[in-house]
């Protein structure tokens, strides 16, 4: 099993009530970095965000209204991963995940990759990759302000699930820039809506008599084609010669048709979490087994990355029962936290849920339920700082983890 690491860099309060300042805040994400890269850890992903969280609860409509703070500080992953790498040797470093709708879109972002890419690459024994988790960006209100907002009666009747087909639309583009080619506007496929992109009949029966009127049409249609987001004539990114080698791609997406579409461009690999139920996990291996871009390889478990908060207890001083009840106790606290700050209120039954698909307890316990509940060809990133602030006990848990927890996993430590 291949073990990754999470980094929220999120600036709220954690269960004791503390948020600390911006400059604590990075001064423990790269103690924490340095930290990993020593540990072993494969992969060091960090959350992006855009835009003030606190801010947004002032909106007319804010996404997050109870949430205290900001949910991340990492508005500019290339710069962050730039100063990751310098201060490590071994340690690759991923976006979890950048926002292709956000920052100026899917052309500013392609280039973005490439530029940093060229720099990163000349050195011909440069053999640490970049891995750019790409999605549409959890919250849409970090989007809207680069124009991603309904553009008529139509799309705004459609729109949640027109905002899905316009990250496809930018996924293309910013695929097909990054492979390289010389592409325009007529290029890039069509967006077409149909009853399949929406939950239920009456919501697809909504957008057909808003296009009717709209459109002056006398029946409903089958399908309504949405004029392209993106308008250009012939582009091409610069520089072109980076190493492409170095570049890893992950789609943040559950949607099945999106995972194939995207690797027909290039090699396409998938985010997943931990509270993803077992048998949507297996259907996408088995659907990225078959579609997986073969410039990529064949499709191995470990290219489906998966998030596992870790809440572990191996503070001295206490027997194995007294850490195990710990464990449960700052799991509780930190998730009841986290679900008051997403909802307003603390909602027992959702802390129960988020703490079963946790790993929690003593090194023993931790070790256990990652045996019990992941494949031994899963790759997992583990998520140490949820709604924790305390640095210190960050890095012991980080320590502990890689030094009890996982000889114990991968069979070649104490059981």
């Amino acid at each position: 099993m291949e073990f990754d690491i999470f980094f929220s860099i999120s600036q709220t309060p954690d269960t004791s009530g503390y948020t600390p300042s911006e400059v604590e805040m990075y001064s423990n994400f790269f103690d924490q970095v340095e930290l990993a890269d020593d540990l072993g850890f494969g992969v060091g992903w960090v959350a992006q965000a855009h835009l003030s969280t606190e801010v947004q609860k002032q909106n007319s409509n804010p996404v997050v209204p109870h949430y205290p703070g900001e949910v991340g500080l990492c508005t500019d992953f290339f710069q962050i991963a730039q100063s990751m790498l310098s201060r490590t040797s071994r340690m690759e470093v991923g976006s979890a995940v950048m926002s292709i709708l956000a920052s100026g879109g899917p052309i500013a972002q392609a280039e973005r990759v490439g530029s940093f890419l060229a720099l990163h690459g000349m050195n011909p024994d440069e053999k640490r990759r970049l891995h750019i988790g790409f999605s549409a960006g959890r919250f849409e209100f970090m989007a809207r302000p680069y124009g991603i907002v309904p553009r008529d009666d139509v799309e705004e009747a459609s729109w949640p699930a027109l905002r899905g087909q316009v990250f496809a639309e930018a996924s293309e583009i910013f695929l097909r820039l990054l492979r390289g080619d010389v592409v325009s506007t007529d290029d890039i496929g069509e967006t077409l809506l149909t009853r399949e992109n929406f939950r239920s009949a009456e919501d697809w029966e909504e957008v057909q008599r808003v296009t009717m009127r709209e459109r002056g049409l006398d029946a409903p249609p089958d399908s309504v084609p949405i004029e392209p987001r993106y308008q250009f004539e012939e582009i091409k990114t610069i520089p072109q010669e980076w190493r492409r080698d170095l570049l890893n791609l992950v789609l943040g997406s559950h949607d099945p048709r999106l995972q194939v579409e995207v690797n027909k461009w290039m090699p396409v690999q998938v985010f997943n979490l931990s509270i993803t139920p077992p048998h949507v996990i297996e259907a996408t291996h088995e659907r990225m087994s078959k579609s997986y871009h073969p410039g990529g390889g064949s499709w191995k478990r470990s290219m489906m990355p998966r998030t596992v908060m870790v809440f572990l207890n191996n503070e001295d001083g206490l027997t194995g029962e007294q850490r195990s009840i710990a464990a449960r106790e700052e799991a509780k606290a930190a998730l009841g936290t986290y679900w008051s700050a997403l909802e307003g209120t603390i909602d027992p039954s959702k802390v129960e849920k988020a703490v079963d698909n946790a790993v929690i307890g003593n090194v023993s316990e931790v070790a256990d339920q990652i045996r019990e509940r992941f494949d031994s060809g899963d790759r997992l990133m583990c998520w140490f700082d949820f709604f924790n602030h305390d640095n210190e006990r960050v890095k012991r848990n980080m320590a502990a983890f890689m030094t009890e927890v996982v000889p114990r996993v991968n069979g070649d430590g104490a059981a």
